[in-house]
């Protein structure tokens, strides 16, 4: 964690006991999310009135640049959550599913996004050994002949599509790993 844990009891008394069970499972939620910022857990006894068994309540807030994920296990037909134990250990897997689901989503997300960027050669300054690609997107990006894989330079010409890795340069962005598409090297 990189923010202490915070960790109230209602309705009852301070556990020593529950207070480490609470610090172990918030430490491993760190496997799933090394981003967590904080983690506040409530755990809460039920009111004395309460003819049946003591069910816990318990609440977790865990923040993270990426947003919340808020837990409640407040399960009355449980009666397992009798044991404080118990209901800890059900919302703290409750989080990590919920963690996990991100987690997973954002790996899914970034799959979705990383494409490798096509165009075809707009201009082509041999002399200078430059040239200029026209992206899909109709963007004008900038490369130099050592950006071009296999040194194949000399064999562009005017509207051979490629594909190409973007990074930022001293005059901004260009090309970088230039690949004539559909080219197939062999060696012989």
């Amino acid at each position: 964690m990189h923010l202490p844990l915070q960790i109230t009891f209602r309705h009852m008394d301070p556990s020593p006991a529950l207070e480490a069970r609470i610090k172990q499972l918030a430490e491993r939620l760190d496997h799933y999310s090394q981003e967590i910022m904080s983690c506040r857990v409530v755990i809460e006894a039920p009111h004395k009135h309460n003819h049946q068994g003591n069910l816990y309540t318990v609440h977790l807030d865990i923040t993270s640049p990426s947003g919340e994920i808020a837990v409640t296990r407040d399960q009355h037909d449980k009666h397992a959550h009798e044991d404080a134990h118990v209901a800890l250990r059900d919302a703290f897997r409750a989080a990590e599913r919920q963690l996990e689901q991100r987690v997973q989503k954002r790996r899914l997300d970034v799959k979705e996004h990383a494409f490798t960027p096509h165009g075809h050669i707009r201009e082509l300054n041999p002399k200078d050994g430059y040239g200029r690609i026209e992206t899909s997107d109709g963007r004008d990006i900038y490369f130099h002949r050592n950006s071009v894989i296999n040194g194949d330079f000399e064999q562009l010409n005017i509207g051979t599509p490629v594909h190409f890795s973007e990074e930022m340069g001293e005059q901004g962005l260009q090309a970088s790993s230039v690949h004539v598409e559909g080219k197939h090297h062999h060696v012989g």
